[in-house]
């Protein structure tokens, strides 16, 4: 069995994306199970449809204004370099709704709903791949991944949608009783969940570099400490990610492909720029075609 798992990372899906298109067009992979975390779960049911230019124009055409229903933070360009500054009013406007994070995504929300629709979903829920997604349960402190096989489309959309909210920046769901975030929280790369489905080939993309490359500049603000902390966390998170699956492939006898992001796209992922963006989804492409071409190369060599 084969499996594609895609890290979580915000806008560098996009980077994702390009990866992914070029294992299933350029080599021709068919995956059994599909397994995403964040914007991963954003991209695996278009992918499972293979529906890639569909995805592809979502990722290359979205902003900020089709995330955020309510955007807690403003968007400063000094030097050529894109930095957050706090919506005050925003902010303000939020807590005095009663709301307990500093931003809503309900626009999220609506877009996944326009994108995928029922019929695709169905098609994918009668077939015979494997889609799912990773949510933090804060309630139960606890991660859950949520399969297509056992939800209605309704359910399905807004599991999608939880699996996004990076917290405290975007929405805080309660459903079924507890209380949902971004399923980056606790499995950023779910590379060992793969492997407990069955699959004996992985295909990883994660999306941050495999050394890090990050000297990150002093906090401005409160939004850009909190930023950096997660940042720093998430960090670490998908490094132990990475670490347990390593050692549960050894004891399964389980192959897994890594596909890096070859350099650093952003430093904050809760930017969406399109022309980035559109730019990340090339070099993707291109990365997965040259390390795979360098991989065919130095193969012949081995065996010589």
């Amino acid at each position: 069995m084969r499996a594609l798992v895609i890290s979580g990372g915000g806008s560098k899906g996009a980077f994702a994306g390009g990866v992914a298109q070029y294992l299933m067009e350029g080599l021709g992979y068919n995956y059994d199970l599909y397994l995403g975390t964040s914007t991963g779960s954003l991209l695996i049911s278009h992918l499972a449809l293979k529906k890639i230019e569909k995805i592809k124009g979502v990722y290359t055409s979205v902003n900020q204004d089709k995330i955020f229903s309510n955007c807690p933070f403003l968007i400063q360009n000094k030097h050529g370099v894109a930095n957050i500054a706090i919506n005050h009013w925003n902010v303000l406007k939020n807590f005095y709704r009663g709301s307990k994070t500093f931003g809503e995504s309900y626009n999220l929300l609506n877009l996944i709903r326009e994108t995928f629709t029922p019929e695709e979903f169905h098609k994918l829920r009668s077939g015979s791949k494997e889609i799912v997604v990773t949510v933090s349960n804060l309630s139960l402190n606890t991660v859950e991944y949520k399969s297509i096989r056992d939800f209605s489309y309704e359910d399905f959309c807004e599991w999608i949608w939880i699996s996004c909210n990076y917290t405290p920046f975007m929405s805080l769901v309660r459903k079924e009783g507890c209380e949902y975030a971004d399923g980056g929280l606790g499995s950023m790369v779910p590379i060992e969940e793969a492997i407990k489905r069955g699959a004996t080939v992985v295909d990883a993309i994660i999306l941050h570099t495999e050394i890090t490359h990050v000297n990150r500049l002093p906090s401005k603000n409160a939004f850009s400490l909190l930023t950096s902390m997660f940042g720093f966390m998430l960090d670490r998170i998908e490094r132990q990610n990475i670490r347990i699956g390593k050692f549960v492939a050894n004891n399964h006898n389980t192959i897994i492909n890594f596909y890096y992001t070859p350099s650093v796209l952003t430093t904050n992922s809760l930017i969406f720029d399109k022309e980035k963006m559109t730019e990340w989804w090339h070099s993707g492409y291109q990365f997965a075609k040259k390390k795979n071409q360098e991989i065919s190369e130095i193969e012949p060599e081995q065996q010589e």
